[in-house]
């Protein structure tokens, strides 16, 4: 009876101590991607300048300018800090100032006039963009936040452009002038962190062609873009 009760006793220990036991977390496996790559889509908002133009052209309110497109990243080395990217976006920019546009669209007539004269005068164009560029990043394949520097050259072909004046008793407006430069180009660069990122173009050529001329000078405008540029993973 004695050695009964002592198999008993330790059955009942034995089995109070197991149930005590915790059993381990299971933790869920996480697949590292390593060969990952930046690919974004951007938003860009800017404000156009005129940097160069004929004498006395001026401007007067803020002159936007919207794109949005697609970039695909290409890392370049071991850690994918250096990158280069290519893709395609759509932009439209306008410019309003006081260099009027008159005449016809075969005959465009082009002055620099008092802002007096003026109730409203601007130009416009839509745009698809080929932007190529070099990129540093210190992103790794665990954190999507980080700092960047992007550069490179972007190219542009402007599918419709318009011209609109208003004053002087009239009111002209020209599509599609065959004065306006259809291929455009320039350099660019972005920096910042995240999703925020300062954003700097300069047109390397005019936004219109030799044969547009003032009474006493050729239209050669060249602009810089200045603005924020958004990027989303």
């Amino acid at each position: 009876m004695r050695l009964f009760f002592s198999c008993l006793f330790l059955v009942s220990f034995f089995n109070v101590f197991s149930q005590e036991e915790t059993k381990p977390e299971i933790k869920p496996v996480v697949k590292i991607d390593s060969l990952y790559r930046e690919d974004q889509f951007y938003v860009l908002v800017v404000y156009n300048a005129i940097m160069k133009g004929p004498d006395g052209i001026k401007q007067d309110r803020f002159s936007a300018g919207l794109s949005v497109g697609f970039l695909r990243d290409m890392p370049i080395n071991k850690d994918r800090t250096f990158a280069l990217a290519t893709g395609l976006g759509l932009s439209y920019k306008n410019y309003y100032q006081n260099m009027t546009i008159t005449g016809t669209k075969d005959a465009p007539v082009y002055n620099v006039v008092d802002y007096n004269d003026i109730n409203k005068n601007k130009f416009y164009g839509y745009s698809v963009d080929l932007p190529v560029e070099l990129r540093w990043r210190n992103s790794t394949y665990e954190s999507y936040k980080f700092w960047r520097i992007y550069g490179g050259m972007k190219f542009s072909y402007v599918m419709f452009d318009k011209s609109v004046f208003n004053g002087d008793g009239q009111t002209v407006k020209i599509k599609n002038n065959p004065d306006f430069n259809k291929f455009q180009y320039g350099v660019y660069l972005s920096a910042g962190f995240n999703t925020w990122n300062l954003y700097a173009y300069y047109g390397l050529n005019s936004l219109f062609k030799s044969s547009a001329r003032t009474p006493t000078e050729e239209v050669d405008i060249r602009t810089m873009n200045l603005g924020m540029i958004f990027y989303i993973l």
